[in-house]
């Protein structure tokens, strides 16, 4: 396949601060409010494992699992913070093992988060299930993330009976 399946752009202008964009991806609480039913991170292996609070910014480094509403307990990612600077970049480990950035800065006097998928692969399954499911997956979630920041309304599915939806 052409290698443009092997890689995602997507941008979102929220008018919040940097600093609040940046919590909703990088704390616990903050992915809750907006992307995850639950967000279970871990300080990195080889340090005294514990929990990272609710409000606590995660490092580089940490291990996760996160749990989606709509979904059963057996449905979860686990993956690894790959970078968290506390200001302006975030990245980590999504499904396959690869990478996805996210930006943030300032443009027409709003901020704007730029999630970038990288490393997909381009063989034709892979192609059509996660560069087209997960860019349809972030597109909903960062309508979702720009909702809640912007006026608090959260738009997920949190019933697991009703299936197949785009909130969820």
């Amino acid at each position: 396949m052409d290698q443009t399946w092997g890689s995602f752009k997507l941008r979102v202008n929220i008018r919040v601060s940097l600093a609040d964009a940046y919590k909703a991806w990088a704390t616990p609480a903050g992915l809750e409010s907006w992307f995850l039913r639950k967000a279970n991170f871990t300080t990195p292996e080889g340090q005294a494992a514990r929990q990272r609070a609710a409000g606590e910014l995660v490092q580089a480094g940490d291990l996760y699992e996160w749990f989606w509403h709509g979904y059963s307990d057996s449905v979860s990612v686990k993956g690894k913070v790959l970078t968290a600077n506390g200001k302006d970049h975030f990245a980590f480990s999504f499904s396959l093992g690869v990478p996805v950035s996210i930006h943030f800065y300032r443009e027409q006097e709003e901020t704007i988060v730029e999630l970038r998928e990288t490393d997909l692969p381009t063989d034709e399954e892979t192609a059509l299930k996660h560069y087209v499911g997960d860019s349809k997956g972030w597109i909903f979630y960062l309508t979702n993330l720009k909702s809640v920041l912007e006026g608090g309304l959260d738009l997920r599915n949190r019933n697991v009976a009703l299936c197949e939806v785009i909130t969820a």
